[in-house]
């Protein structure tokens, strides 16, 4: 059996009057990301981690936010498509295991619907995604509230 791994990083700014989505959920917030498409920065590491994991490049290169076709596209479509690359070359997702960094909103409450909207987008039990949440003590741009980041592993096996 051949198995990979593959590492996703995303950091995007927070802004006033956009909306705070992260992991395919809307959060009440004062800010929200800000990027070319709906900016949700676990989707967006999520995709990364699936990407490398199975040697197909970034998720710039697969969605460059030069095109207009992605101009404010809800990120679980970029997601669905990732997952059908991987599938094109054979590969199951095993487990994902992330982590969201940012001081404010608190987001604990949001992570169990987080885990439902992306175990239904990328047909996965939800016992396979693991999701934590964590703040930088007040320290650095996530700190400051100016940005909000997530990291994520991936396992994937060849089927």
């Amino acid at each position: 059996m051949k198995i990979r791994t593959g590492i996703g990083y995303d950091v995007h700014k927070l802004v006033k009057a956009n909306v705070l989505t992260i992991g395919g959920v809307a959060i009440p917030h004062t800010k929200g990301s800000l990027g070319h498409s709906d900016g949700d920065v676990l989707i967006h590491a999520i995709c990364d981690a699936l990407l490398g994991a199975a040697n197909l490049r970034d998720i710039g290169f697969h969605f460059p936010d030069t095109s207009s076709k992605y101009k404010g596209i809800d990120s679980k479509l970029l997601l669905k498509d990732v997952i059908k690359l991987i599938s094109e070359k054979g590969y199951e997702i095993s487990n994902i295991d992330c982590t969201i960094v940012l001081q404010k909103p608190k987001i604990k409450d949001y992570i169990p619907i987080m885990k439902e909207v992306l175990a239904e987008t990328m047909h996965i039990p939800l016992d396979d995604i693991s999701i934590k949440a964590t703040t930088t003590e007040q320290l650095g741009f996530t700190g400051r509230e100016e940005g909000i980041s997530a990291y994520s592993n991936v396992l994937i096996i060849k089927t």
